[in-house]
């Protein structure tokens, strides 16, 4: 009857923390003490970039016991206390230095074949939805929204500055949080368009897998779709002077209404419709 009880209780319990689980999903967006492994992927290109790194991980597990194995093996076979007669024929080996000249040459096909595919994915560009251009100065952001314009006809554009100790709330990420955050909508492709105005800089988003040079008088892009909303962090990854480790980046992804309403916020008057007003 206890037991019976017991079990009962226990499934209960399961069940109750499997529904509490599938509503409310955790996400890790910024950089956490000690953290070893990947934030968790607003865009499909870091999928792309973690299943890579565990494929690579796959053969340097098995390179490293391989290795291990040989020259452990190598240590305690042929020691001096065991082997007192070094023979002539023991260093040369014509079938085994085959084997080591052919077996990394395949593992590194291996490992070209789908990082270049990789990389090839990464850096195309498909038709955005929104542009967003970046400049970087020493030492804060400037974004402009070129897809948008106000009631003056100028298009949206402001700067990024970090927010100091004194003015973060409770459960803000101190060199991470900055006054105007970058807002896009979720599910939407975004082009980030890079350069800079003084020295070489770089514009690295982790959680999306993205990270571009920002160099004086040279656009780069970069783009993603933004699968899920959350805000995600980024830093500077460039050494541009004395205060580099005060450039944060932070997006914010959000559903379309909200973008929309922070859109009418700032008195935004659409690109497009405005277009079709002079045609």
């Amino acid at each position: 009857m206890n037991m019976t009880f017991f079990s009962i209780c226990i499934q209960w319990f399961e069940s109750f923390i499997s529904l509490v689980l599938s509503n409310f999903t955790i996400h890790n967006d910024a950089p956490e003490p000690w953290g070893l492994g990947f934030q968790d992927g607003v865009s499909p290109g870091l999928g792309g970039i973690i299943d890579l790194h565990n494929n690579i991980f796959f053969y340097l597990v098995v390179i490293a016991i391989l290795v291990s194995w040989m020259l452990g093996s190598t240590i305690y076979y042929f020691n001096s206390d065991k082997s007192k007669i070094t023979h002539k024929y023991l260093v040369h080996g014509t079938l085994i230095e085959v084997l080591w000249t052919i077996f990394p040459a395949l593992v590194l096909l291996a490992i070209a074949i789908p990082s270049f595919r990789l990389l090839y994915i990464l850096d195309e560009v498909t038709l955005p939805t929104i542009t967003i251009k970046v400049t970087g100065h020493q030492w804060y952001w400037s974004y402009e929204y070129s897809d948008y314009e106000t009631e003056s006809g100028d298009p949206i554009e402001f700067d990024s500055y970090m927010k100091p100790e004194s003015d973060l709330d409770l459960g803000d990420f101190r060199l991470l949080e900055v006054d105007n955050p970058i807002v896009i909508p979720e599910d939407t492709h975004v082009r980030f368009i890079v350069t800079s105005t003084d020295v070489l800089h770089d514009f690295a988003l982790p959680a999306a897998g993205a990270k571009m040079d920002a160099a004086p008088g040279r656009l780069n892009q970069l783009s993603f779709p933004a699968m899920r909303e959350g805000s995600i962090f980024g830093q500077c990854s460039e050494l541009c002077g004395a205060y580099h480790g005060f450039m944060p980046i932070e997006v914010q992804i959000t559903n379309l209404d909200n973008y929309l309403g922070w859109i009418s916020s700032l008195s935004l008057v659409p690109l497009f419709l405005t277009n079709s007003k002079n045609n």
